[in-house]
């Protein structure tokens, strides 16, 4: 059909929209030509009937790719007049410069359908709401698309060719460079040295975390370049780039490529998803230098793999400055699950404890076992100093040596740093005398340029030697006797309230391979199963911990005293008599009450919580009577009977502080005289020889 025919008046009378794009900044700079013949194509509309006011040229999407629509606003707005009507053609040099998506395309194909519209490109209009006209647009779609898959293949299929020989040249990370010869370490020293004391580092502590503080604790900066630039700045140490790092197969020296998968999203942006090293599209080992060996890395990447793990059923986490000194070795002897570490503030003092609460907060399900971490603790450190005191001497001395070196390595990057704040300094004082003293303004903002160069020299030195001289205080003269002479007795070094936890966990990490609790509340005890790293195993016993009403709880031994006082004494001479003995009562275990003593009052509360017979009824069973059933046996007063009790002729005894009972005096009691001619006191005389012994005091226990 002709072309003229198949634009109709409704067509004329909406605007003719002209769609220009170059799929590259390159393209727009380079192909001028192509740019010339499609916004030659307003001549194509003018002759179709259009007026130059009609036609409306959409060009703000050049550079972009027509892979997809998402990022492209050009078309988006094409898209958007078409489905509101204000379109009667859309023009395009080619298929391609429309779409180069099918989804896209056909999109655009369906709503000019919808509405009416016609298409047009270098070889003719299209209406697609015929179906050969369609069914041909439909082709070219296709074909444009395929077009850009073959481009892409024949691209990728000769990047990939390159990488299996290990010879396409990707970005680099920090401390690599390019050369005449290939990949090759950094010519910096200073970025050379501080990459390997990162992995070092890592090593030693083998942990990022505490590799992040290590560096941040000595005060030392990383390398970092910065992106699609040669500039390489120094900055503090980040978790980030301490696991980007580690994770780096460049720094062990092999060649890697295709590590992540690129997709991209319904809104059009790029994400990535990590391979599995199998998967990965290039691999070769010991393909250029490298900063530490291929088997080292694959052992730091299973140690951040178990570092991560903390939710599985077996995980050994790194030694952290925690108490707890089985933290990643304890495993639970009813689920086979490892103990988690928890530390609570009792007393005064944090206290740690092994917890097996796993199965309560995956399921619910009641915790396994809670246990004391200071009795378990305190066993396997006897345990370990008695089965190392032979190696202690090469023990001790190894650990002096990694201290030394470990401060020489610090000081030699610090040292770097103050060489390149030198190396600035100097440029800069360079620049500032090769200038034209006439120039000021140039002259001024070299000069304030040197200035601080110059402080950035001194503060970098000032650095230096303060956290020099920090080195020398932790290695001075005394801490160097101390080591020596703890080389001769690990328990002396084990037990040194100087040495870290986390040392002591490294140490115990050398020694131990696990160790399965049991704890037995029915005997009070928990069983200790330590399994050594030679498969020798050996069994321990611990006491449990009492809870805080057992601590302050008096001792049965101590009940069973106070019982049997109570025949003979009154409760304060049995406060005398423990607090002589040397016993205390349990609210001393307390804190702040060491020095409690017992007295009278918490006697008689411990004779009333326990249910001990009071000596009152003791007594009673004894015969004893009360004061008024003396004064009826003896046919006197009662305050008679006070006074013979006091002159001696009738015997009581105190059952507390100010009660007494009396003695039953039997068939032959004393009878009451005239106290005129036969005074008390001298009554009383005569019956003190008689009994051949003296009162006790009437004022407090005892027989009267």
């Amino acid at each position: 059909m002709n072309e003229s025919l198949k634009v109709q008046s409704h067509h004329l009378e909406r605007g003719a929209y002209l769609y220009i794009r170059q799929s590259s900044m390159r393209q727009v700079i380079e192909n001028i030509e192509s740019t010339k013949r499609q916004y030659a194509l307003r001549s194509r509309a003018t002759a179709l009937g259009w007026t130059d006011d009609k036609i409306v040229v959409i060009d703000c999407d050049q550079g972009e790719s027509g892979a997809s629509a998402v990022w492209r606003e050009g078309f988006q707005r094409l898209v958007t007049d078409v489905g509101m009507g204000r379109a009667g053609i859309v023009m395009g040099l080619e298929v391609s410069r429309l779409a180069r998506n099918n989804a896209d395309w056909h999109r655009l194909l369906e709503i000019c359908a919808l509405a009416d519209t016609l298409i047009l490109d270098e070889d003719g209009v299209y209406d697609p709401a015929h179906f050969n006209d369609r069914l041909l647009l439909g082709l070219k779609g296709t074909m444009s698309e395929a077009e850009l898959h073959v481009l892409k293949a024949r691209l990728r299929g000769g990047i990939l060719n390159k990488v299996r020989r290990g010879e396409y040249r990707c970005v680099l990370p920090t401390g690599f460079v390019y050369n005449d010869a290939g990949v090759v370490l950094d010519p910096d020293s200073q970025i050379r040295e501080t990459i390997a004391y990162f992995f070092e580092t890592f090593s030693r502590v083998g942990s990022a975390h505490q590799t992040v503080k290590v560096f941040r604790d000595e005060g030392l900066t990383f390398p970092s370049r910065l992106r699609n630039q040669d500039t390489t700045i120094f900055r503090p140490l980040s978790a980030s780039t301490a696991l980007r790092t580690l994770h780096n197969p460049r720094y062990a020296g092999a060649y890697a490529y295709g590590r992540r998968r690129y997709r991209r999203t319904a809104d059009g942006k790029k994400t990535n998803r990590k391979r599995e090293c199998n998967d990965w599209l290039a691999c070769i080992p010991n393909a250029h230098p490298g900063y530490i060996t291929w088997d080292r890395f694959q052992e730091n990447l299973k140690l951040l793999e178990a570092n991560g793990r903390g939710y599985d059923i077996a995980r050994s986490s790194p030694p952290r400055e925690g108490a707890a000194l089985l933290q990643g070795r304890a495993v639970c002897g009813c689920c086979g699950r490892h103990f988690r570490v928890r530390y609570a503030a009792r007393r005064g003092k944090l206290e740690s404890w092994y917890v097996c609460d796993r199965a309560s907060s995956a399921s619910a399900e009641p915790s396994c076992q809670s246990i004391a971490g200071p009795p378990i603790d305190e066993a396997i450190g006897s345990l370990v100093a008695e089965k190392m005191t032979p190696a202690a001497v090469e023990l001790a001395l190894e650990i002096r040596k990694e201290i030394e070196a470990r401060h020489e390595e610090a000081d030699k990057l610090r040292c770097r740093a103050t060489e390149r704040a030198q190396i600035d300094a100097d440029l800069a004082q360079r620049r500032f005398m090769m200038v034209d003293p006439q120039n000021r303004l140039v002259a001024d903002t070299l000069e304030a340029e040197w200035n601080d160069k110059l402080r950035a020299l001194a503060k970098a030195r000032e650095d230096t030697e303060r956290d020099r001289h920090a080195d020398r205080l932790v290695l001075d003269e005394t801490i160097r006797d101390r080591l020596v002479a703890m080389t001769t007795d690990f328990k002396n070094l084990w037990a040194d309230l100087s040495t870290p936890n986390r040392e002591r966990k490294r140490m115990l990490a050398h020694v131990i391979e696990d160790v399965t609790l049991i704890k037995l509340p029915a005997e009070g005890t928990t069983k200790i199963h330590v399994r050594f790293k030679g498969g020798k195993t050996e069994t321990l016993t611990t006491l449990n911990p009492k809870s805080s009403a057992k601590q302050v709880k008096t001792p049965t031994t101590i009940v069973e005293l106070v019982d049997r006082l109570l025949d003979d004494h009154i409760y304060s001479e049995i406060a005398d008599v423990l607090n002589e003995q040397g016993h205390r009562p349990g609210g001393s275990a307390r804190r702040g009450k060491q020095d409690a003593r017992f007295t009278a009052l918490r006697v008689a509360y411990l004779a009333h919580g326990y249910g001990l017979r009071s000596r009152h009824d003791r007594l009673r069973d004894r015969g004893m009577l009360t004061k008024e059933e003396m004064a009826a046996r003896l046919g006197i007063h009662v305050s008679t009977v006070v006074s013979w009790a006091e002159h001696g002729l009738v015997t009581r005894h105190a059952h507390n502080a100010h009660a007494y009972l009396y003695e039953d005096p039997g068939p032959n009691p004393p009878l009451k005289q005239c106290s005129r001619w036969n005074r008390l006191r001298d009554r009383a005389a005569v019956i003190k020889p008689a009994k051949g012994s003296t009162p006790s005091r009437s004022t407090e226990g005892g027989a009267v």
